[in-house]
């Protein structure tokens, strides 16, 4: 075992040893609340945020008819989505009757890229899918996250707090150990956030890129010495709409700057 994993295993085993502190039921906070003052300032700064280049290479894509492609996104939706509906984009990922399952919001723009505009299919967490996804949300900066959590999506939803709480990898840790336990604690210098997807994506200081929430669980689970599941997984889907479910009323912040 290398230095770096002896360190995450001692850091680990020294979080779990430490008193619980619970938030209270039903007290949802951003992950805004657990960052430094220094990042929340970059994150509300439109010109120092980082995120806002993917945003604007996003806008880009948006606007522009690609090579391959019949029409461009704003074809159909307007110049720089000005027809898109801000309570609509709050909502995703939602239930698709048509494919019976979860629908991410990267998963409509590459369809809607693939059955209106005749562009290339570009596969999950592709850059330019990435990049428009992070436009898209960014439109509905402000905008309380609305999933459904009744009806079809009550069972989705069921499987995905499983996976939540289900230990993995060497560490044997699951998500709820350190993001319904213990928010607020310190590890690594920096304060455990309850795991809020209103963010993503969101640029992440530590890595130094835009992040969707798909990669967010991948790189977790990675540091939990486990094998993440792939993009194109059920299980991410699960898991990414019950971690959108819980933001249930948080203010949309993407792109959010996040450690």
């Amino acid at each position: 075992m290398n230095h770096i994993n002896k360190v995450m295993l001692l850091v680990c085993s020294a979080l779990l040893a430490v008193p619980a502190t619970m938030t209270a039921a039903g007290e949802v906070k951003s992950g805004y609340e657990f960052i430094k003052p220094a990042t929340r300032e970059m994150q509300d700064d439109d010109f120092e945020n980082p995120g806002l280049l993917t945003v604007m290479r996003g806008q880009q894509l948006f606007n522009t008819t690609q090579p391959d492609a019949s029409k461009s996104c704003a074809g159909c939706h307007g110049e720089n989505g000005a027809s898109l509906n801000a309570g609509a984009i709050a909502r995703y990922p939602v239930y698709s009757e048509e494919a019976a399952n979860i629908m991410t919001l990267q998963q409509r723009i590459s369809r809607c890229r693939d059955g209106h505009t005749a562009s290339k299919t570009l596969p999950i967490d592709h850059p330019d899918l990435v990049a428009l996804e992070t436009f898209v949300r960014s439109l509905a900066v402000g905008e309380a996250v609305n999933v459904q959590t009744d009806g079809p999506m009550a069972a989705l939803l069921e499987a995905g707090e499983q996976l939540y709480r289900t230990r993995y990898g060497l560490i044997d840790m699951s998500c709820d150990q350190c993001h319904d336990i213990y928010p607020g604690q310190m590890i690594r210098g920096q304060k455990i956030s309850q795991g809020q997807g209103n963010g993503f994506p969101a640029y992440r200081l530590g890595t130094g890129e835009i992040t969707t929430l798909n990669q967010r669980i991948q790189q977790c689970l990675t540091s939990m010495r486990a094998e993440p599941f792939s993009a194109e997984s059920e299980e991410i889907r699960l898991m990414g709409l019950y971690l959108m479910s819980r933001s249930n009323g948080l203010g949309i912040e993407t792109p959010a700057v996040r450690y």
